[in-house]
């Protein structure tokens, strides 16, 4: 028999075998996979699961594993804090829960356009960390970056925490013809208020002169003394030497009823991407999101221009609560007259930690936006009872104080002590960080003991028309002001 023939007598036999191999395959394998699976599940595919079932839910829980998941670093991660979402998705026995320790090596979870935009932001130590972790360290960009970072580090400085300028604002003027209206109200506008149009201007300003925002708490920070006692120290800044420091907030980021219909935005609210952003009734009585205020536009500023962030700082939003916080009516006088109260809270809750999730801090402006320095011990103990019961829970604790009308309890510094029960009162509360209005051109932060005491200036129409050179290091207020803005500014 030729070979042929051979071939034709053997070939059922191959087919009948083959189709038995395949067999075999198709039954057995995935349920061998299944098994192992279930036994040795793997940190990612044990997140993977975690995620997708917080994509169908909306509690605070959820998201708070769904951004576990995406952290680049989650070596401190706690496996018995994630909550169990089904028993298919996890064992029931605690021995073999996975080890979520290791999950921050994926390629997945670091990627290089963040490390590049930590450069940018001057966070080069986190940078390097990062990129050390990442897997393909023969990317052509890995070089790049690790130069970058040498280069950066190489052409910075230690900065003196204290030679820094704070600067603060109110709610801005989205609209003027409506806040110009000559009702009431447009002096006060004219004077204490900014227009978007004035603040692009003044952040264009800042960044082509060098100006760096830094966080209150890079300024300084509380440590332990050799004694166990609590001292404020200096922070260490390391910026490029012709970098200058500056210290951004806003007043009575409230949203006040008396604003409404004057043109500006009318809350704080997470657009479908989960980014803060405004909203504001429009003409035609329909709500509409947009960069109508200062969060959303120095957010934008910002990721166009890293540089002008150290490592990802904003700025400060002071909150009364006699009105409530960030535009919802959540103040306990509200109870009987907001029908909503609840999901109010709750919103403004996770607008909040939005905020600090992307550099915000919080300050305290007083519940009822008082002079401190002309009310009772008793009512001022109250004004400081009623911010820790309806605000605190809203935006998370804080110690930060930002003073009504820029007016402290004393003007004395020698006043900052335990002996002075309004001192004590407020440290009590857990206020280290103490900010006046003083106005001036030169550096006032102070550190004494265990608080830091500080100045600020406004950029708002007052100060840019009766007082250019306060601020001619900052801006040139010829080229900051609105065209639509009237003048002469009303005088105070």
């Amino acid at each position: 028999m030729d070979s042929k023939n051979k071939t034709i007598t053997f070939l059922p036999l191959i087919i009948i075998i083959f189709t038995v191999v395949v067999l075999i395959v198709v039954i057995e394998v995935p349920k061998i996979f299944s098994k192992t699976q279930s036994k040795d599940k793997p940190a990612g595919a044990f997140l993977i699961d975690k995620v997708i079932f917080t994509n169908d839910s909306s509690d605070s829980a959820g998201k708070q594993i769904e951004q576990q998941a995406s952290s680049i670093d989650a070596s401190n991660t706690n496996p018995e804090e994630l909550q169990n979402p089904s028993a298919d998705s996890v064992s029931n026995n605690p021995t073999e829960q996975p080890d979520l320790t290791e999950i921050s090596t994926g390629v997945e979870n670091i990627n290089l356009d963040e490390i590049e935009t930590m450069i940018k932001m001057y966070d080069y130590d986190r940078a390097l960390e990062l990129l050390e972790k990442y897997p393909d360290q023969n990317d052509e960009r890995v070089a790049g970056l690790t130069l970058d970072i040498k280069n950066g580090k190489n052409n910075t400085v230690l900065k003196n925490s204290l030679e820094n300028t704070h600067i603060f604002f109110h709610s801005l003027i989205y609209n003027t013809s409506k806040a110009f209206d000559d009702d009431y109200k447009a002096a006060g506008y004219n004077q204490f208020m900014t227009t978007c149009l004035e603040f692009d201007r003044i952040l264009e300003q800042l960044y082509e002169r060098n100006y760096v925002l830094v966080a209150m708490h890079d300024l300084a920070k509380l440590e332990t003394d050799e004694n166990g006692k609590q001292v404020m120290v200096p922070g260490e800044i390391y910026l490029p030497e012709n970098k200058k420091l500056l210290v951004l907030s806003v007043d009575d980021v409230n949203y006040y009823e008396y604003m409404e219909e004057d043109g500006f935005a009318n809350k704080l609210v997470l657009d479908q991407n989960g980014k803060v952003t405004c909203s504001m009734i429009n003409d035609q009585g329909m709500t509409v999101l947009g960069n109508y205020d200062v969060v959303p536009i120095l957010d934008q500023f910002i990721e166009n221009h890293p540089d002008f962030s150290y490592r990802g700082a904003k700025g400060i939003l002071a909150l009364t609560g006699y009105e409530g916080a960030l535009g919802y009516r959540t103040d306990e006088r509200y109870k009987d007259t907001n029908p909503n109260l609840d999901a109010d809270i709750a919103e403004a809750k996770k607008v909040a930690q939005a905020l600090r999730d992307t550099g915000w801090e919080f300050a305290s402006h007083s519940w009822g936006h008082v002079k401190m320095n002309a009310i009772t011990l008793e009512n001022f103990q109250q004004d400081a009872d009623r911010w820790e019961k309806n605000i605190l829970p809203i935006i998370g604790e804080t110690d930060i104080m930002i003073y009504p009308f820029g007016a402290p309890f004393s003007w004395s510094i020698d006043d900052y002590n335990y002996d002075n029960q309004h001192f004590a009162y407020l440290k009590q509360k857990g206020f280290d960080y103490f900010c006046t209005v003083d106005c001036s051109r030169y550096y006032t932060t102070s550190i004494r003991d265990d608080f830091l005491l500080q100045g600020r200036i406004n950029l708002d129409g007052y100060r840019m028309y009766y007082n250019p050179e306060l601020i001619e290091d900052l801006i040139d207020p010829d080229y900051v002001l609105d065209e639509a803005r009237p003048l002469p500014v009303p005088p105070l």
